[in-house]
């Protein structure tokens, strides 16, 4: 099985748990089209996405980019971390290289910088990619109402007792 597959998977299992509040409501923010006040830098956001095609490159499924995977790190980041975590993943962010991605995955060190934020910043990739609507609609199939409604489905009528 391979790293997509096993993702997809994964995510086809906990969307539904997933999606809740934070999630929902980061993508709604990445919608608005405003971006988070003291957000990431281009740069940065440019280096979030490098990371992000990676790991969730285009296949016959979007990539992590195509879904807007960085705007949703952006929201997630600038306005749902404390400020110190916030700081913490900021300041080592430039210190992950996507070339080296392979590296850091096979450490076992992910307590030391910048494997942590590596495995941070992975977790936000998967989590924004598996719960935007493009991969939920068309890659997991997910839906959120199944099943169809009629609203003029014919009722049998009541026979009156009596």
């Amino acid at each position: 099985m391979d790293r997509r597959t096993l993702l997809k998977s994964l995510a086809a299992a906990g969307a539904s748990s997933l999606l809740p509040h934070d999630a929902f409501a980061a993508w709604e923010r990445v919608a608005s089209g405003v971006a988070p006040r003291d957000g990431l830098s281009e740069a940065q956001l440019a280096h979030i996405g490098a990371i992000a095609d990676v790991i969730l490159p285009r296949t016959e499924t979007p990539s992590a980019t195509d879904v807007g995977v960085p705007a949703f790190i952006d929201v997630i980041v600038s306005e749902q971390m404390t400020e110190v975590d916030r700081q913490t993943f900021v300041a080592n962010l430039d210190a992950i290289d996507p070339a080296a991605l392979d590296a850091i995955e096979s450490s076992s060190d992910r307590r030391g910088e910048p494997a942590h934020t590596y495995w941070r910043l992975k977790d936000l990739i998967v989590y924004g990619y598996f719960t935007s609507e493009p991969v939920m609609k068309t890659v997991l199939h997910y839906e959120v109402m199944p099943g169809k409604f009629d609203g003029g489905a014919p009722m049998p009528m009541a026979m009156p007792h009596g």
